[in-house]
């Protein structure tokens, strides 16, 4: 009988509450660029989802990792902090068959890219000039620059990364960084502890992990600015639209 009553009871509340019971937020996923997650998405995410009634799953690798992953449907949104028509002809070197054409891409914010140096390096600025000469080889020693007599090695991501890209698209055009004894990593947090442990290396990574790991900054004579997007395989979901509409508000209030 006291089963029963409960059993009753809980009939009875199920039918006050109308029978719902209340759902955990859908998840979307967001995966990418490591510039656009620290940069963006996770300072806004809690903002973000509090205006959609989502949550966010955000996963930092690559650009072009959160390409493969949002065409492979592994993520609803892809993170991009380099233009799309960059990530796609480096995509396409390797998977010439996939459906980029219905890729679509969503300006949220703006930064700008990053040169750091070791702190025992005396050099603290250099044109952009200066810097494509050092990507393509014809400058190879610090000493060119008023710098030790010490050979520059320059290090970066391997390809694929957004902050990479857009440097070579604004210094190199189609190319590539063809100076010698290059050190790859994989992600832009490594560049920072390479140059760290290193005196004659040159950095190029994203401006928020500068600022995060006390880093030295190469100032330049100009910005190389970088376009953070987020991306859509076809028209966006519902979903997808209110993420980019409230991470774009998110970015422009700053909070």
């Amino acid at each position: 009988m006291a089963g029963r009553g409960r059993l009753a009871a809980l009939t009875i509340l199920l039918a006050l509450i109308g029978g719902h019971v209340c759902a955990a937020p859908e998840v979307v996923v967001l995966q990418g660029a490591t510039t656009f997650a620290t940069t963006v998405a996770v300072p806004h995410a809690k903002q973000v989802e509090a205006e959609t009634n989502l949550s966010l799953d955000v996963v930092p690798n690559k650009s072009s990792f959160g390409l493969l992953a949002l065409l492979e449907k592994k993520a609803d949104l892809a993170m991009l902090s380099t233009s799309l028509a960059y990530e796609v002809d480096f995509l396409r070197q390797s998977k010439p068959d996939l459906p980029f054409d219905r890729l679509q891409a969503f300006e949220i914010a703006r930064t700008r890219a990053a040169f750091v140096v070791h702190p025992g390096n005396p050099v603290r600025h250099a044109s952009l000039d200066d810097i494509r000469r050092i990507l393509i080889g014809e400058i190879t020693n610090w000493k060119a620059l008023g710098g030790p007599d010490l050979p520059v090695r320059v290090v970066a991501v391997r390809q694929g990364g957004g902050v990479l890209g857009t440097v070579e698209a604004r210094l190199l055009g189609p190319g590539h960084i063809t100076a010698p004894d290059v050190i790859r990593v994989q992600v832009g947090t490594q560049v920072v502890k390479v140059v760290a442990q290193e005196l004659g290396t040159l950095g190029i990574t994203q401006l928020s992990i500068v600022k995060t790991s006390g880093s030295v900054e190469l100032a330049t004579d100009a910005p190389i600015e970088q376009v953070l997007s987020l991306v859509s395989f076809g028209e966006p979901t519902p979903q997808a639209v209110a993420v980019i509409d409230a991470m774009r508000r998110a970015a422009a209030s700053g909070r």
